[in-house]
């Protein structure tokens, strides 16, 4: 496998280190939506780490495969960082960055597998994947698994259009983007983060589901 080194002892794949194409674009609805459940999936996160109910590193692994599925250099970077400082092994890091299952231990599939649906839903996951693992793991479990992959997908959605920008600012603009993107999705999203946190907080006040499952039954 290519591994590029980015800094000191932090590496990640080459196929996502020097992507010049989105995997995956999102939209400024799509990045508001996610910045709704953030505040509430944050505060669970918060919790999970003075309880320990779910283990941190089972987290990361979690959060490495939304990132895998969108493909954001920024967030790969950053959560590769992350991981290592928590004692996650770089292969094991590179492995899930790049799509490989060989670390994946067999009670963490159900949720991995959850992890990697949540993604290529782009944020709204069927209700009987969640259900899934909610009957796996607990139904408390399962809400700190969805607050890190939601936490996840909002970092992506804003990452994402950062590292176009920044490989934009290096000379190698991504082929299927433009700079009016780029900066409005960075900079409006700057603007609406305020704005859909206290729409979070205000739904959390009236008792709304900081969720949003598919109810459907089939695939399409």
């Amino acid at each position: 496998m290519n591994i590029v080194k980015m800094k000191a002892e932090i590496t990640i794949p080459e196929s996502i280190s020097s992507r010049t194409d989105f995997k995956r674009k999102f939209s400024l609805w799509e990045m508001y939506r996610s910045f709704v459940y953030f505040p509430k999936a944050m505060a669970k996160m918060i919790g999970n780490s003075k309880s320990k109910l779910v283990d941190t590193d089972f987290l990361k692994r979690l959060q490495l495969a939304v990132t895998e599925v969108n493909g954001c250099p920024a967030c790969s970077y950053y959560h590769t960082k992350m991981a290592l400082q928590q004692g996650v092994s770089g292969e094991e890091i590179s492995s899930f960055l790049s799509g490989g299952g060989q670390f994946i231990k067999p009670e963490e599939a159900k949720a991995i597998m959850f992890a990697q649906h949540f993604a290529d839903s782009r944020g709204y996951p069927k209700k009987y994947a969640y259900d899934s693992i909610v009957n796996e793991y607990g139904e408390k479990e399962a809400g700190i698994m969805l607050s890190a992959v939601q936490i996840m997908i909002s970092g992506n959605m804003y990452g994402i259009p950062y590292s176009a920008f920044q490989s934009r600012l290096n000379g190698r603009p991504f082929k299927d983007s433009s700079l009016f993107y780029e900066l409005g999705m960075l900079i409006t999203g700057i603007v609406l983060l305020p704005i859909a946190a206290v729409n979070g907080v205000l739904r959390g006040l009236i008792g709304l589901p900081n969720k949003r499952l598919d109810k459907s039954s089939t695939d399409d």
